[in-house]
């Protein structure tokens, strides 16, 4: 049955393109996802292909794997943990050949066969600390009270951060006092585990190239690790590492002949696995976060924070950027087999959806709302069928029409045959004649000189480097328990000043404590009004801002600096510094 032929109340979307047919619209489908939980797959074997969507719900609830055949649900079933990844993959040669469908949700891999639950991976343990074991066996033999349980769990947490700790632990120093105990009595007894999360997976063929041939799954996981999986006898065949928490994987190649996993991580950077490597290569480095991975033929596709899209060559060569006029929200690729049509989908916050063919924009499509999810594939029997999930829960489906023709659209705003000008290059002179005469006279010379002048220059940049970092007169703080931000200005023209301080906390997990403002400077000359300023917790990403009253107080009208020092207690050195250069006073003001 055709997805044309089964829409009752059809909703007309506006829209530039002329290309696609409007299937169906529900703006209240309440369909929460991403691209990577959305999937296309011929689950009966039977030539209908169904829509797979993992439904994030309201993030703590309701988490859903849901089964559409047309656009009503045929099979429903609860996820335990928000899902991160959803993938279709052959396990088996038993005819007839039904797909199976891999959902990442928290630590575990839940395979489903035939819409029923069949196997539950759970990644491997990781090693607990040895401190926070140590801390948990005082507390089971009841060498220690709740109180000294906490205190020791939240320096440990301090020192080596949140992802260092188990989640018993976390979870203990959440809770208020009065139930941190009962919570402590319940659980001190139970072995200490600790896992990871998954945060990305998809499927690689196993030997056979075709696309019901069986597949391995390679999952990426927050501890900075990466598996791929036997999909016969669910055993890690390989495991791999990586520098930073992946986000998004491309997969290509066969696992038993060669094979190639592009992995874009937290740090803004991609790396490289091959068959063989137990550690991932640095290969592509962005300036800003990478919200999309796609391969497009043998090219690579990211998309970033900053509004741009980058295409790379296979080796890693940047070809072209495009720069759109919206956020990216997700990016995915049109691969229509039958046309042999391939080409790049961008989802942007302006409700906008466009379609590149290398770096030539072929087609907009206009939508009710932000796209969150893109998969464009086969979907009952329509072979070029594009199905799109909205910010608000909304699900649109669009068929491309079998007339339309995006090769030879380009609907951008660049010339394409620009007029070519001749550059008015000025004549030599003479003295460029003497410079080159004398560059071709001495050309060792000249560059060991250069070279010399060079080293010196770096030199000289790491010793001031290394003093700032010494006398922390760093506006950043560098130390990994206090990692803040520290700016001071000066306001008036005298005799009366007002100091005015901006404290941040660049951190996402740590909050400072125990911290203060101090000053030094000539009291003979300046008077401040508070010269010791106490500092509450700071939350991450909150500003805070300070101030103080200065007093000029000589009458000889000269000026001094003024020291401000951002001190935690009980420690010797200052987290950061700031000298200020006060301003001369008007002298017949103070008199």
């Amino acid at each position: 049955m055709s997805i044309v032929t089964m829409v009752a109340n059809e909703v007309n979307i506006e829209s530039k393109s002329k290309q696609w047919l409007d299937a169906h619209y529900n703006p209240v489908a309440s369909l929460y996802t991403f691209g990577s939980c959305i999937e296309l797959a011929d689950l009966h074997a039977d030539g209908e292909y169904k829509l797979i969507i993992a439904d994030l719900g309201t993030g703590s609830y309701s988490m859903k794997l849901r089964i559409f055949k047309g656009t009503a649900i045929l099979s429903e079933s609860s996820i335990t943990d928000l899902p991160t990844a959803v993938v279709s993959f052959y396990m088996d040669s038993v005819e007839p050949r039904t797909p199976a469908i891999a959902v990442a949700s928290g630590p575990f891999v839940y395979i489903y066969k035939n819409l029923r639950p069949y196997f539950k991976f759970s990644l491997p343990l990781i090693e607990v600390s040895a401190m926070e074991n140590d801390i948990w066996n005082q507390a089971k033999e009841d060498k220690i009270d709740v109180h000294v349980l906490r205190e020791m769990l939240y320096n440990l947490r301090e020192e080596n951060g949140v992802s260092a700790l188990t989640v018993r632990s976390l979870k203990f120093l959440q809770l208020p006092l009065e139930e941190a105990e009962s919570f402590a009595a319940v659980h001190k007894f139970a072995p200490l585990k600790r896992q990871s999360i998954i945060t990305c997976m998809k499927s690689l063929t196993k030997s056979a190239s075709e696309e019901i041939g069986i597949s391995c799954l390679v999952v990426a996981s927050e501890n900075q690790d990466l598996f791929i999986l036997d999909t016969e006898a669910f055993t890690i065949l390989e495991k791999m590492t990586v520098s930073s928490v992946p986000v998004f994987l491309a997969v290509t190649g066969l696992f038993d002949v060669d094979y190639r996993i592009l992995i874009a991580c937290r740090n803004a950077k991609v790396y490289s696995l091959k068959k063989g490597q137990s550690e991932a290569k640095l290969c592509i480095e962005m300036q800003s976060p990478i919200v999309g991975l796609e391969r497009v033929g043998k090219n690579i596709a990211l998309a970033c924070m900053d509004n741009t899209v980058t295409c790379f060559s296979n080796k890693s060569k940047k070809l072209w950027t495009i720069h759109l006029p919206a956020l990216v929200t997700t990016i995915s690729v049109l691969n229509h087999k039958a046309r042999g049509y391939r080409a790049l989908m961008v989802a942007l916050e302006n409700c906008q959806v466009h379609i590149y063919k290398d770096k030539t924009l072929c087609d907009i499509i206009n939508t009710p709302d932000v796209v969150t999810g893109l998969k464009f594939g086969r979907f009952g029997r329509e072979d070029g069928t594009l199905v799109m999930t909205t910010k608000g829960g909304g699900l649109v489906i669009k068929i491309l029409k079998r007339t339309s023709s995006l090769e030879n659209t380009n609907l951008s705003n660049e010339k394409r045959n620009p007029v070519l000008t001749t550059l008015n290059v000025p004549r030599k002179t003479k003295l460029f004649l003497d410079q080159a005469l004398r560059e071709r006279e001495d050309p060792i010379g000249m560059h060991q000189t250069f070279q010399t002048e060079l080293f010196k220059l770096k030199l000289s940049t790491a010793r001031h480097y290394v003093k700032t970092l010494e006398t922390k007169l760093n506006p950043l703080s560098f130390s990994k328990t206090t990692p803040i931000k520290f700016s001071v200005q000066v306001q008036g023209f005298g005799p009366g000043f007002k100091l005015l301080m901006s404290l941040q906390n660049t951190s996402t997990s740590i909050v400072p404590r125990d911290l203060f403002i101090s000053f030094l400077t000539d009291l003979k000359i300046y008077n401040i009004a508070d010269p010791l300023i106490e500092v509450p917790i700071l939350i991450p990403g909150l500003l805070y801002n300070f101030e103080t009253f200065v007093e000029a107080i000589s009458d000889k009208g000269i000026a001094d600096k003024i020291k401000v020092f951002v001190l935690r207690r009980y420690e010797p050195s200052p987290v950061v510094c700031a000298v200020i250069n006060m301003p001369v006073s008007d002298v017949t003001e103070i008199a």
